[in-house]
């Protein structure tokens, strides 16, 4: 008998293979373990099939489950349970013989209920499954049990298995695409095929209510998860009484416990047989505080027992916090544990850290007067004094250096200090582009020889690395991509320092969650000025009162003659301030101009294009020949006058950057095949190219570089004379790193002795200007995404309507918070920033909590929920619309002066989309878009009556698939979504009208 004989009828191959890891969860637990990780990886390959799901590039389990419509298909009560199975599967294969019968057995319940919902979900008759897993049906060790001759070929052929049935099915998925892609009908059949499974999935979804049976508790599953987690950090084969439960004496003696007796929940132990760390586990309705000071206590005790105090780890389920009491004052949060040659490592340190604030700077790295005031008060931060020993004391600073100042030089200075002085093993340089990552590298490798070092974007990581260099995303694949391959797992101590380059809110906002994980110190880089820098990068990196840890910025490097001013040319042109007119238009311009922007339905194209839309055009020939003869007769020259001074012009597309070098080619055609050249991510090879302009020593080819967001920022061109703002930039913190190309200094540069002094700036786009206006501001670009926006505005909307009190809005206003509950309910736990969370998850899974919002819980929801649900699975352009729609409603209510720009905007749509009646669900909505291009319409709607008409044109919208149009845009102001689909310069295939707006 098996406790899976629900299976055999209809899903042999799952039976016959998780039969096996039943029999086999005590005598060969590792085999147990693979085994129930690949029933799970074949049962979800069978779901996707099932439900018709297309399989994500990556089709390694932690990504097919991990695939939105997945999650909310499986109830949410088992997703954490898989998790479970999953990583003891990946420890089995990695770790081998450290799989206990006990891990194999809890791996197999979590299964038992996942695949007991699996066959009452998905099987054709309906089938009887039993209730709780039945243990006296696995065999345990001795028992008659069938031979074992060879797993690794068992699990090698099973293996061939699945990947052959990939193979066929993504075969079968490219010949039906192959098919309909035979004609245009055909290919619109597939898409509305596609369309019709993904609404009878959602179908699908809201009509089954399986009833789901767990083999455990919430607080047992958090115990598997904590322990899963420190077998992920390498702790393995945790025994009772010794490294659960270890009895301690020595505890305060009180009338409950005379005998100062003590068990410490989990103790770490070294080789040496002495404790590494301690774990005080709290349950969860506990404050994780109330377990520090008995967590203190055991330390003591241990301490006392073995001559060496453990590190400290205390925590209630939803938090963790370490400790280094020897070391450090205060304890921190953390996610995750360390492993055994980290601790040691924390241990080590207590004895052998030296003062920073004495040590010696090695001034061939960095050795001007204000690089090493700034090593001074890091150093003077990170250190402080504790009863006459050192400690360390803050773990963040902030540097502000001014582009060309040497930020890198300093940063390797202060490295190569913490090195020597015991401060750190390992550093995480992190920068937002290859190329920046690339450049960082080279001039460490040559600044701290000594320190081996990776770039995470060309290399593969070793063991034992001292230094990495990777951009910020790659670090985020590689710190949730947990064993499910060959690459090495960041843990959360794995980085004693992390180097953050151009430090700044959009970081911030993006990828804080990296700084949060890595428990090390961590020192951010900016050239943005400071009256510019926001509150969350100051907050970010504990600066106080809006105080970098040190500033230098360009004013006065360039009074002490460290970097080089600027002088500005302002360009401007006819088209420039007032747009273009076609009837002005040479006949070869008027050709170029129709081919962009005609309209293919009607044939009509714009008489005019504004200034806004020409700023995103940029192609008329007039324009971009007056900007290269000012730049050509104006520009710093070298050679006695006879050449133009290296330049960079930045452009503003891929598209655009061609035609400037088309144009330059066409008009000075004397110049050398080279002369210009574009450096952008779609040129290849664009690194060569970076490295021949970037030669400090001598002119190469390109001389005049035509960059896409590929020499904005972090390249060292020492030569450049000229930079050309070819386009409109909304960074302030993007604005100065543009200005720092030109700003560091170069000897000999126009002959002996006549060295840079200045540099020339031709602004064509009035950055200046604009930035003039907004000096105090800060990155304008940076907003909340728009799910984060959705989530709130639901909330918000919901409070609205519940104080009116009619049935229609509370109605509304429940099935509001509906969707933000289940948002919630169905948010990964095993995704770090989830985690981080959990409590306030936990609590507002609970969906009667909803129903008591105060001003202080939408405080929490903005501060702690609304980031954390992922994107809805429909195109960018539905989700668009469903925040304008949930921004007028808000707007109708409270009586805003935006609702009639947001009216205008639903009959701009409604205008647009009656050009299309001829399409099938567009005329299906004929009547509901007739009555919103009526202004009158708009008058008393309700608020039940907006929500349906939101329902019913973002499934328009979305079938209609506008964002796959690269021609329609979306305009965001001030955080509000406003859809204009008719603007003249992206027009889209469906016909949609132009209308002159009123900006």
């Amino acid at each position: 008998m098996s406790n899976f004989q629900f299976l055999q009828d209809e899903w042999t191959t799952l039976y016959s293979k998780v039969k096996i890891a039943e029999e086999r969860v005590f005598t060969e637990p590792v085999s147990s373990a693979g085994y129930s990780r690949m029933v799970l990886e074949e049962s979800i390959h069978k779901l996707y099939d099932i439900e018709h799901l297309e399989k994500p590039f990556n089709k390694e389990l932690v990504n097919l489950l991990q695939d939105e419509l997945v999650k909310n298909i499986i109830p949410y009560q088992l997703l954490e349970g898989l998790v479970y199975v999953r990583k003891t599967g990946n420890n089995a294969v990695h770790y081998g013989n450290r799989i206990s019968g006990q891990d194999a057995l809890v791996s197999i319940k979590y299964l038992y209920s996942f695949l007991k919902w699996f066959a009452v979900a998905y099987n054709s008759k309906v089938v009887k499954t039993p209730g709780l897993f039945d243990e006296t049906l696995v065999p345990k060790v001795g028992e008659s049990v069938r031979k074992i001759k060879t797993i690794q070929e068992e699990n090698e052929k099973i293996q061939q298995e699945l990947l052959a049935q990939v193979q066929q099915l993504q075969a079968e998925k490219d010949a039906i695409l192959a098919k309909a892609q035979e004609s245009d009908i055909a290919l619109e059949e597939y898409k509305q095929q596609q369309q019709v499974a993904v609404a009878q999935l959602q179908l699908q979804k809201q009509q089954r209510t399986i009833p789901v049976a767990l083999e455990f508790s919430e607080s047992q599953t958090r115990k598997h998860l904590i322990d899963i987690d420190l077998k992920e950090a390498g702790w393995f084969n945790l025994s009772e009484g010794r490294e659960l439960e270890f009895p301690v004496k020595g505890m305060p003696i009180t009338s409950d416990n005379p005998n100062g007796n003590g068990f410490v929940d989990y103790v770490l132990w070294d080789d040496n047989g002495k404790p590494l760390a301690l774990i005080e586990a709290k349950r969860t309705t506990k404050d994780i505080e109330v377990g520090k000071h008995q967590a203190f206590l055991y330390a003591n005790c241990l301490e006392n027992m073995f001559g060496q105090r453990p590190i400290i780890f205390y925590t209630n389920g939803y938090e963790t916090k370490i400790w280094e009491d020897n070391l450090y004052s205060t304890p921190r949060r953390v996610y995750g544990f360390y492993t055994k040659d980290e601790l040691k490592w924390l241990i080590q340190k207590r004895a052998t850290v030296k003062d920073l604030r004495t040590a010696k700077v090695n001034t061939n790295i960095a050795g001007r007067a204000y690089q090493l005031e700034a090593i001074k008060r890091v150093s003077e931060s990170f250190v402080a004094d504790r009863e006459g020993k050192i400690c360390g004391n803050k773990r963040r600073s902030l540097l502000v250096m001014a582009t060309g100042s040497g930020k890198t030089r300093t940063a390797a200075a202060l490295v190569d200090i913490l090195f020597k002085n015991n401060w750190v093993k390992r550093v995480l340089f992190l920068a937002d582009r290859n190329a920046l990552v690339t450049q960082a590298k080279k001039n460490f490798s040559e600044y701290c020889e000594n320190l081996s070092s990776i770039d995470l974007s060309q290399e593969k990581e070793k063991t034992d690395t001292r230094l990495v260099f990777s951009t910020y995303p790659s670090m985020m694949n590689k710190i949730d991509n947990i064993r499910d391959s060959d690459e090495r797992f960041y843990g959360v101590g794995h980085f004693d320092l992390i180097i953050v380059d151009e430090a700044h809110r959009s970081i911030y906002n993006r990828y804080k969650a990296i700084f949060e994980y890595f428990d090390a110190m961590v020192v951010g880089l900016t050239a943005t000025p400071k009256d510019a820098i926001d509150f969350n990068t100051f907050e970010l990196f504990g600066c106080s009162n809006d105080d970098p840890t040190f500033m230098y910025e360009l004013s006065e490097a360039v009074e002490s003659k460290f970097l080089v001013p600027y002088k500005t040319i302002s360009v401007s042109t006819d088209f420039l301030k007032s747009g273009i007119k076609y009837k002005d238009l040479s006949d070869k311009e008027k050709e170029k101009y129709e081919e962009t922007f005609e309209d293919k339905t009607t044939g009509l194209f714009p008489e005019l294009i504004n200034k806004s839309a020409l700023n995103r055009w940029l192609f008329n020939k007039d324009t971009v020949n007056k900007v290269l003869d000012a730049l050509m007769q104006q520009g710093l020259k070298i050679e006695g006058g006879d050449k133009i001074g290296r330049t960079i012009i930045f452009a503003a597309n891929q598209p655009h950057a061609k035609f400037i070098v088309d144009c330059f080619t066409e008009r000075y055609p004397q110049y050398p095949s080279g002369f210009i050249a574009m450096i952008t991510n779609e040129v290849s090879h664009s690194q060569s190219l970076i490295d021949s302009f970037c030669d400090k020593y001598k002119e190469n080819n390109p001389q005049i570089a035509v960059s896409v967001d590929m020499l904005d920022t972090g390249i060292d061109a020492v030569r450049v004379l000229n930079l050309v703002f070819f386009k409109s930039v909304k960074s302030y913190s993007k604005f100065w790193q543009m200005i720092g190309r030109g700003t560091r200094l170069c000897p000999d540069l126009f002959g002996i002795s006549q060295d840079k002094e200045h540099f020339l700036i031709f602004d064509t786009c009035a950055n200046f200007e604009f930035f003039e206006v907004n000096a105090n501001g800060t990155d304008s670009a940076v907003f909340k995404p728009i799910t984060q926006q959705i989530f709130e505005s639901r909330v918000n909307l919901s409070r609205l309507l519940t104080a009116d009190k009619s049935d229609d809005n509370l109605e509304l206003a429940n099935k509001l918070l509906d969707i933000v509950h289940k948002d919630v309910c169905q948010l990964d736990k095993n995704r770090y920033q989830v985690k981080m969370q959990l409590r306030y998850v936990d609590e507002f899974s609970n969906r009667d909590r909803w129903n008591r919002l105060d001003s202080s819980d939408i405080h929490i929801v903005e501060e702690y929920l609304s980031d954390l649900p992922v994107p809805e699975a429909v195109n960018e352009m539905a989700r668009r619309f469903d925040l304008m729609m949930l921004k007028m409603q808000i707007a109708t209510i409270m009586l805003s002066n935006s609702q009639k720009k947001y009216e205008n905007n639903l009959i701009d749509i409604a205008e647009g989309l009656s050009t299309k009646y001829s399409i099938p669900a567009v005329n299906r909505a004929k009547v509901t878009i007739e009555s919103l291009r009526n202004p009158d319409f708009y008058k008393g709607v309700s608020q039940k009556k907006l929500d349906e008409i939101r329902e019913e044109l973002r499934d328009l919208i979305q079938y209609l698939d506008l964002t796959s149009k690269p021609k329609v845009y979306t305009n965001i102001i001030d955080s509000e979504v406003s859809i204009k689909i008719n603007e003249p310069t992206f027009e889209t295939n469906l016909g949609l009208p132009y209308r002159k707006r009123v900006e």
